[in-house]
């Protein structure tokens, strides 16, 4: 499907060693953020005190987050659980306090602004929990990196796998950039966003890719820069109708999904704006410069033994 359609190829690889470097730039900064700021990981991963409070009316986010502030719990994360009465709040471990001592603390101060205030649970995440999460988070990175440069390197070639894989991890080391930039809170949701990137982009890349192989197939006097504008412009219709329709449904949870899905549709954002440029000006690049030609996708036709003979009348 075309709703539009580009009679002539855009020139993308002319500019191909600029959009490198902004690449490059846009990556060391990430990479700096990370480094300098760190990520600023939520309770799923540092360990602390989750608490579910009911009210007997829709609850005010705002009151409940400076009562809690008020007693010295600053880190913390409150966000409606399943009505707008069922409060669920997240705070970070506190050193020389237990459990039983946090809740009864946090629960007195919401009760000094509302009385209705009702303790319905009360769970604990231990540090040592948190650092096995932390640890299995970035095996799943690592395997389903490694699952993708093989993948490509058997349904392509393996410049193309390690293209990928280079853009892929691009996206990823950008989205993490931001969270450690802003000091946004990195939770078990953000990195379930985050593996969903990795097999969205890869998708995109293969989109490319396979036109490419086409393009070599049917261009056979066409340059290599050529392949590659004209793969990347024949397919920015569908890119932009599929991007498009998944940005919608993705900005819906970002406006109205409420601080649950606040930061794990940020994520997907930032990963699907990135994962278009990536696929495009990142890959496609990389591809060239690996020194992609004909030989490597256009295999010659196997001439059959006796052939000459099978066909004398």
């Amino acid at each position: 499907m075309e709703f539009f359609k580009i009679r002539k190829d855009i020139p993308f690889m002319r500019h191909a060693l600029a959009f490198n470097v902004i690449s490059l730039v846009t990556f060391i900064l990430a990479v700096l953020f990370l480094t300098i700021k760190g990520l600023n990981l939520g309770v799923d991963f540092t360990g602390g005190t989750v608490m579910e409070v009911s009210y007997g009316q829709p609850a005010d986010l705002p009151r409940i987050r400076e009562a809690v502030a008020g007693i010295g719990y600053h880190d913390v994360s409150v966000q409606n659980f399943g009505s707008p009465r069922d409060v669920l709040i997240r705070l970070s471990a506190k050193q020389g306090a237990g459990n039983a001592e946090i809740s009864e603390t946090v629960l007195a101060a919401l009760r000094k602004v509302d009385r209705s205030a009702e303790l319905r649970r009360v769970e604990f995440v231990g540090p040592q929990v948190g650092e096995e999460l932390l640890e299995n988070g970035g095996l799943a990175l690592l395997f389903v990196s490694f699952g993708i440069v093989i993948y490509l390197w058997f349904r392509f070639e393996w410049k193309f796998g390690l293209a990928a894989i280079i853009a892929n991890l691009h996206d990823i080391v950008i989205i993490l950039g931001f969270f450690a930039c802003f000091q946004w809170d990195f939770s078990l949701s953000v990195l379930a966003a985050v593996l969903a990137v990795l097999g969205y982009s890869v998708n995109e890349s293969v989109v490319v890719f396979d036109r490419v192989r086409e393009n070599f197939h049917k261009m056979r006097v066409a340059t290599v820069p050529d392949i590659i504008d004209n793969a990347i412009t024949r397919t920015m219709s569908r890119t932009i109708i599929t991007h498009g329709c998944t940005q919608l449904a993705v900005l819906s949870m970002l406006l109205f999904g409420g601080e649950t899905l606040h930061y794990f549709a940020l994520a997907l954002t930032i990963g699907i704006l990135f994962g278009i440029y990536s696929s495009a000006l990142v890959a496609s690049p990389i591809v060239m410069w690996l020194g992609v030609s004909r030989a490597d996708l256009v295999r010659a036709p196997v001439k059959k033994e006796g052939a000459e003979v099978d066909r004398r009348p």
